[in-house]
């Protein structure tokens, strides 16, 4: 399984969260399978967003597209860092 991991600010939690979800359709279409969204735990409005993908390609195919980043304009999203991560090992306890 692969696997991306953004991490950043949106100016309002609530804004941006309504855009994610509006967005379920296209990023499920583009390979996206599980998804996770986290806060820091002292500001909410610094978001970890890891989400599990078909291959990293289409997930930065996605990332990258201009559709993308209208939306994370219009979504008030501040700086996204992504880290691309390939599995090597799991566990459940």
């Amino acid at each position: 399984m692969q696997y991306v991991l953004i991490i950043h600010e949106v100016e309002d939690y609530e804004s941006w969260k309504q855009v994610f979800d509006n967005a379920a359709d296209i990023r499920q279409e583009a390979g996206e399978r599980t998804y996770q969204v986290l806060k820091y735990q002292n500001n909410q409005n610094k978001i970890v967003h890891f989400s599990a993908w078909t291959s990293i390609d289409d997930a930065r195919r996605f990332f990258e597209s201009p559709k993308l980043v209208q939306i994370r304009i219009e979504a008030g999203v501040k700086s996204p860092e992504f880290i691309y991560l390939d599995q090597l090992d799991s566990g459940t306890f």
